[in-house]
């Protein structure tokens, strides 16, 4: 068979390609390129036929990404997804890398089925199939990273706020309660706290900075801590708010925590009554069996 054969030579050509046109010896940069550092974006013109490419089919890219996530019923948007993960990708570079792995598994699908020449109908699914997978694989990650990023905020929300109560009754201001918290702790609230803490110190106000911090989390108990943080000017005994939101943060942490444990124990049901059930019917069955012999006279 010659498809084996021409297969690897078909995918060389295009890599070789690409590796040199990034190559100085074979590729001659222009005037363009040779000024893109000194331009003001200066991260367009550096790529050369990659970055071409890439915008180029950026848009159907985007396109075709959001039409793979409404297979998986995603709520948000996936610039929405990046910018709450605080990664430096933007959606047309995940958009491209996914539809590069889903190039490159439609590829090894087909050189499995020129291979193993299988049934037509096993041929046409493993080659739709194995880069749908891959897509909603890379989409599902995402999705995951961010409810697991949800969770441990939920999980050290409690913590947070009950020591940002102690430094606001012992004196500090809210800024340096959350500067002190961001240096004493290593989490996702203390990324959140030093992005605070750096916005502050660009410029905008404290309130804003809350603000923003409270709609990017996308969690009500942040809202309530920021509403609680904004009667700073209006009450004198701010510690004992916080105090009591703390404990409230704790009550409802501790609510999901239970509620997870019930239904996780009611998972555990499951096996033990199917591996119940299911020798039950088949003792049942080999009585019934033998009845309906002899009444049919068969037996």
């Amino acid at each position: 068979m010659i498809w084996p054969t021409l297969l690897p030579l078909l995918l060389l050509f295009p890599g070789t390609a690409l590796l040199l046109d990034r190559s100085p010896w074979f590729s001659r940069r222009s005037l363009l390129r040779r000024l893109a550092p000194y331009a003001r974006r200066s991260s367009r013109g550096r790529g050369g036929t990659v970055e071409g490419l890439r915008e180029l089919i950026g848009p159907g890219v985007e396109r075709l990404g959001d039409r793979l996530s409404s297979l998986m019923n995603a709520d948000e948007s996936l610039g929405a997804r990046l910018e709450y993960l605080g990664s430096a990708l933007t959606p047309a570079e995940v958009r491209f890398r996914q539809v590069a792995a889903m190039v490159m598994a439609a590829l090894l699908a087909l050189a499995l089925v020129v291979r193993t020449t299988p049934a037509p109908t096993l041929a046409v699914a493993l080659t739709v199939g194995a880069p749908l997978v891959v897509a909603l694989a890379v989409d599902h990650s995402i999705t995951r990273a961010v409810r697991r990023r949800r969770e441990l905020l939920l999980a050290e929300l409690p913590v947070v706020v009950e020591q940002l109560g102690m430094l606001l009754a012992a004196g500090y201001s809210v800024t340096g309660a959350f500067t002190r918290l961001s240096q004493r702790t290593d989490g996702v609230i203390a990324a959140d706290l030093r992005r605070i803490s750096r916005r502050v110190g660009h410029g905008l106000s404290e309130q804003a900075a809350l603000l923003e911090w409270a709609d990017r989390s996308r969690l009500d108990a942040i809202r309530r801590l920021v509403a609680v943080l904004a009667l700073r000017r209006e009450t004198g005994d701010l510690g004992a708010l916080i105090s009591a939101e703390a404990r409230a943060v704790r009550a409802e942490a501790h609510r999901a925590l239970v509620e997870e444990i019930e239904r996780r124990a009611q998972l555990v049901w499951v096996p033990v009554t199917v591996a119940t059930l299911v020798p039950g019917l088949i003792l049942l069955a080999v009585p019934f069996m033998t009845a309906l012999a002899q009444v049919t006279g068969t037996g």
